[in-house]
């Protein structure tokens, strides 16, 4: 059954107590995407002001500006949530992922159970069958709380030294223990899906799963403005036979979705909120399987704003900002088939991330080349704005 999205399953849990913007197409002659905020009266197209949501973060003070333009009603705000997803009517406003000009970069790594998992993944050689029998092994060299072990640490540094000496180093230790975050771009600009949409998985992958992650919005100076929930989608065969393969693992059509809306930064949520922040996950399948899941925050191996720091610097700049995925504690192990396969998704999957201050996440899982074809890029971006008068 196609998604519906409402008010109930898709706001934050005190509602529209905090500055919720993002994206919606606006039909017309022609229509376009364009930056909206979410007030207590409706939906309100902010374009006139901000033809990009990147040009609104670049805002000296995006949260003023926001407050401070009164934008075109559209409509409701469950008008535009109920027209939201894979059956949309054209002919009225529906959701986007709330990122447009802004680079999609990924943190990995960053939690102690998943790196562990990665380990996994790379000593099973992709084939989740084998994955069991090298999860005991793996954690009787390393165990599974790193979590006191600070990346770049002399104490980081002597286990480094011990796992070497065993034999059991790996890439993904060197990531997550080392002076080093992995940054890597899980999407093209403009690729990502919002929430209603369908999230693709390659059709030849056999083991995969979802990632819930909190995704930060911030602009070309590294200032952090708010954030967002998003789904990594990852293929862990393809990236467990080799770490080579991870661009094909992360980046396909419909791999990445991000939403529903940016809560920015404000009386009601900051940084130290997302720190704090416990993201859920639940996967219902058509064939009756649930699977739920939870990533904390508070058990990240790296701060939210040193991840940024590693990803913006002296060495790389992003002129329109960037959003940047945080990682996952969540790596599902339990058996959904037979015993010993682990869990892998399957077409029709209804997955939700949630979390209180952010909201919930909806997406419907098919294969990439299923999913609808990504055809709005930086050119159409750019020609769109043009014909609407919106480039000044």
């Amino acid at each position: 059954m196609p998604i519906t999205l409402t008010c109930a399953n898709t706001l934050p849990d005190d509602s529209l107590a905090g500055t919720l913007i993002g994206r919606a197409w606006i039909p017309g002659e022609p229509g376009g995407p364009s930056p909206i905020v979410l007030r207590s009266d409706g939906v309100f197209d902010l374009s006139e002001r901000f033809a990009t949501l990147s040009q609104l973060l670049e805002h000296e003070d995006p949260l003023h500006a926001v407050r401070s333009t009164p934008g075109q009603f559209l409509g409701s705000i469950e008008a535009l949530l109920n027209n939201s997803g894979a059956a949309f009517d054209a002919s009225k406003p529906y959701l986007l992922a709330p990122v447009d000009l802004q680079v999609i970069k990924a943190a990995g790594v960053t939690f102690a159970a998943s790196m562990i998992e990665r380990v996994i993944e790379e000593q099973a050689g992709g084939d989740a069958s084998k994955a069991e029998a090298v999860r005991a092994t793996v954690r009787a060299v390393i165990g599974d709380n790193l979590r006191a072990v600070q990346p770049g640490s002399q104490q980081a540094m002597a286990l480094k030294a011990l796992l070497l000496e065993k034999g059991m180093w790996s890439q993904y230790l060197e990531v997550g223990i080392g002076p080093d975050a992995e940054i890597f771009t899980k999407a093209p600009v403009l690729a990502a899906v919002g929430s209603g949409s369908a999230i693709g998985v390659h059709p030849k992958s056999a083991w995969n799963n979802p990632e819930p992650e909190v995704v930060l919005a911030v602009d070309s100076r590294g200032r952090i403005h708010g954030a967002t929930l998003g789904n990594d989608v990852n293929l862990r065969d393809f990236e467990g036979r080799s770490a080579l393969l991870l661009s094909k693992a992360k980046d396909n059509n419909a791999s990445c979705a991000v939403g529903p809306f940016i809560r920015l930064f404000d009386e009601t949520f900051n940084l130290d909120a997302v720190r704090r922040c416990v993201v859920d996950l639940e996967v219902q399948g058509r064939d009756g399987y649930r699977l739920r899941g939870s990533s904390s925050m508070d058990q990240i191996s790296r701060d939210p704003e040193d991840l940024v720091r590693q990803t913006l610097n002296e060495n790389h700049q992003y002129p329109d900002g960037f959003m940047l995925f945080l990682g996952t504690l969540f790596a599902p192990t339990e058996d959904r088939d037979q015993p010993g396969a682990g869990f892998t998704h399957k077409p029709g999957d209804h997955v939700r991330i949630a979390s209180p201050f952010l909201g919930q996440l909806h997406n419907q899982v098919t294969t990439s080349d299923q999913a609808r074809p990504w055809t709005f890029g930086l050119g159409a971006m750019m020609h769109n704005l043009a014909a609407r008068g919106l480039l000044k």
